[in-house]
């Protein structure tokens, strides 16, 4: 039994797509990787809970259909921004939400960030360099 769960999850695998644009954050990745560690030993793996296993690909499955979305449809694909899908694929992908990171860093975080020693070797030598300075 646990051969079949680990084909079908497979299969979903397969199917899920991966969305380059979402380094590090993308469902389809984590799903494969997630998939890897439950099953290390392939279809020889023993499922402590088999009942909880089948709920988990169940649920991944509906996902996967988009039984939701047909279930319950929606009158119109915009929402309370008016932004369509593509321009909300693009404002969510990893670089442009990257961009939005450096955008809002401040003035004083970037400049701190500009000038400030790299490595902890660094840090000391700047301290006891502010330290030897004659003050006026």
């Amino acid at each position: 039994m646990a051969a079949s769960r680990y084909r079908r999850f497979l299969k979903l695998c397969e199917e899920w797509p991966v969305d380059e644009t979402k380094r590090g954050r993308d469902l389809g990745s984590y799903l494969r990787q997630r998939v890897a560690q439950a099953f290390r030993e392939g279809e020889n793996t023993q499922i402590a809970e088999p009942e909880a296993c089948d709920q988990m690909y169940e649920s991944l499955a509906r996902l996967h259909s988009n039984y939701y979305k047909h279930k319950y449809p929606r009158p119109r694909d915009t929402s309370f921004s008016g932004l369509s899908v593509e321009e909300y694929k693009l404002i969510l992908s990893t670089d442009t939400l990257e961009e939005f990171k450096d955008i809002n860093k401040g003035i004083w975080k970037k400049l701190q960030e500009k000038f400030s020693p790299r490595s902890p070797e660094e840090k000391h030598k700047a301290w006891a360099q502010s330290l030897s300075r004659p003050r006026t």
